[in-house]
């Protein structure tokens, strides 16, 4: 990665001072509304690979039944899978937050754990997910990296890497620590706003002057 940190420090106030403008991301509405871990976390499992209000939906039906882990060990997969759908890959969803009750037991005594090394430990949770859970359950400094955050980081030019597990590394490294917590929030907002993966609305971009695509061939 490049050293691109004045150029960082602008594009991340930037995005900071458009996130309000926009629909607040699902995860951080679970947080606003619930200030309860176990219900982030199930949020954010359900976000994968899926639109906002499709699991904005889906946990407010599921939050009618569930509170806490114990309320999953009462409702069958099969009810679990009706609850949820349609978000992404739904059946796979609902076996994790089935078995997710024993395995929280099991291991950490029925508490979500704030660490990225205790939560990949839990069924359906990946490095993204335990990452956005860290800094949104607990704001804890965490990378977090989904799809939105890999391509726009690559779009600006601050970095050429194949996956968001690559990116992340590197963040890790170059990104200054204090934007850990917030960031990915303000980048996954913007991304689905305006920096689209296809026919992004690069006219008016707020951050044009520091993207490497519009210097080349940005549609307008």
């Amino acid at each position: 990665m490049k050293t691109y940190s004045k150029e960082i420090n602008s594009v991340y106030l930037i995005l900071k001072d458009e996130f309000p403008k926009h629909r607040t991301p699902v995860v951080e509405l679970i947080e606003a509304q619930t200030k309860n871990p176990f219900k982030i976390l199930i949020t954010t499992i359900l976000s994968a690979r899926t639109k906002d209000g499709v699991t904005a939906e889906a946990v407010t039906r599921l939050f009618k039944y569930v509170n806490s882990p114990q309320d999953l060990l009462g409702l069958s997969q099969s009810n679990i899978e009706k609850l949820i759908f349609p978000v992404g890959f739904f059946r796979e969803k609902a076996r994790y937050l089935k078995t997710l009750p024993s395995v929280l037991n099991d291991l950490y005594n029925g508490t979500v754990p704030d660490t990225v090394e205790e939560l990949v430990k839990l069924p359906g949770v990946g490095r993204k997910t335990a990452n956005l859970v860290v800094a949104v359950a607990f704001n804890k400094p965490a990378v977090c990296v989904d799809i939105h955050v890999h391509r726009i980081f690559n779009r600006l030019g601050y970095l050429h890497s194949k996956t968001p597990l690559e990116t992340e590394m590197i963040l890790r490294e170059h990104l200054p620590v204090t934007f850990w917590t917030t960031f990915n929030s303000y980048f996954v907002s913007f991304g689905q706003n305006r920096c689209s993966p296809v026919h992004p609305r690069c006219s008016g971009c707020p951050i044009i002057d520091y993207c490497s695509r519009c210097g080349v061939s940005c549609p307008a």
